[in-house]
């Protein structure tokens, strides 16, 4: 395996490609490790009552629009954030996905899908009686990523 480097003044963000024959274990482990690096360096503060956390965004199970507010779920709490789900889209690593209008989830938690026909699907996560729904015009873009996910 080659490990090459460009740099390139011109470019407006770094950006890691990683080229291969097939996707293999090797492969798919150096795209883990990059992607934890990058998320360990993701700051996000989380707020509950008049109190500031400070909660590796790793924890995060989905983020979820609630009126006014943007609502972070962890397996047994609730916590808001100050952004905007368009932001979090941008900020947030690759493991996280929008789901549906008002919902962005973390697709390492998953635990099952029900598929629903005629409306959204529903997700269930590990460890906790949490669900979101999944819009019909998301739900092919999930399998995917969870199937590229499990090579």
């Amino acid at each position: 395996m080659k490990i090459r480097i460009e740099v390139d003044a011109n470019i407006k963000e770094d950006e890691v490609i990683i080229k291969c024959k097939q996707l293999n274990d090797d492969v798919t482990d150096i795209q883990k490790a990059l992607t934890d690096i990058l998320s360990k360096k993701i700051q996000i503060i989380f707020y509950k009552d008049n109190s500031e956390y400070y909660i590796p965004v790793s924890k995060i199970l989905f983020f979820e629009t609630d009126e006014s507010s943007i609502n972070a779920h962890t397996v047994d709490s609730i916590y808001q954030v100050k952004y905007k789900l368009y932001e979090l889209e941008d900020i947030l690593p690759n493991n996280f996905m929008r789901v549906s209008k008002s919902t962005i989830l973390n697709i390492d938690y998953i635990y099952s899908i029900t598929k629903n026909l005629t409306s959204s699907s529903i997700v269930k996560f590990q460890n906790t009686h949490k669900k979101v729904y999944v819009s019909r015009h998301y739900y092919k873009l999930l399998k995917f990523k969870l199937l590229e996910k499990r090579r």
